[in-house]
């Protein structure tokens, strides 16, 4: 874990280290809470804010696209409840092994979309009163490269390093959650999105040849 003595990290300021990165041909996808945010930072076009969502199912996307597109990266803004909720994707992942899959967790120990419940891998919900260890569990499934931040400077200093590691890579962010904020809406209906995103795939793919 890179951390320091500072104050925990809010959602909004992590992704914003995320976005403040030089973009090269990389895919990011979003969901829940980070598409939110994510839309209020000002998505591009090779952005995939997946809203309407299946809780969870941001990772199995992003391992698709990583696998159709090995010559971009892709990067899936987690939540930590939606990892929860699908850890099976992860064991799916490390089988595959795409170099170019990086899975980012951003664990505020809630499900905030839904009314900041406590998750069950929250310190407040276990007897023993420790959160899970997503880091070893990310470890256990045999992703190549694993981090861990809970400090806005080092996660600034270090998210082109993570992003540009051979995958797949898990980082787990820890960030402040957020209350009373509401789920993420939709941007505009799926089908003409989709086929949006599907030419600025094909778009980038053919400059870059």
């Amino acid at each position: 874990m890179m951390k320091s003595n500072n104050r925990q990290m809010s959602l909004v300021e992590s992704l914003k280290a995320l976005q403040s990165v030089r973009r090269e041909n990389e895919v990011v996808i979003t969901a829940m809470g980070t598409a939110r945010e994510w839309m209020e930072l000002g998505a591009q076009p090779l952005d995939w804010i997946f809203v309407p969502s299946s809780m969870g199912q941001a990772t199995a996307l992003g391992l698709g696209l990583a696998l159709a597109q090995p010559q971009r990266k892709v990067i899936v803004c987690n939540g930590d409840g939606s990892t929860l909720m699908n850890l099976g994707s992860l064991v799916t992942i490390t089988a595959q092994a795409p170099p170019n899959l990086t899975l980012l967790t951003f664990d505020n120990e809630v499900y905030e979309v839904t009314g900041s419940q406590a998750t069950p891998g929250s310190a407040g919900s276990r007897p023993d009163g420790r959160s899970i260890d997503f880091v070893a569990l990310a470890r256990a499934c045999g992703f190549s490269s694993v981090y861990a931040f809970d400090d806005l400077h080092l996660w600034g200093a270090y998210v082109r390093h993570v992003i540009d590691a051979h995958g797949p890579t898990f980082a787990l962010v820890k960030v402040a959650p957020m209350f009373e904020k509401r789920g993420p809406k939709s941007p505009s209906p799926g089908p003409p999105r989709a086929e949006e995103f599907r030419a600025a795939l094909t778009r980038s793919h053919s400059e870059e040849g």
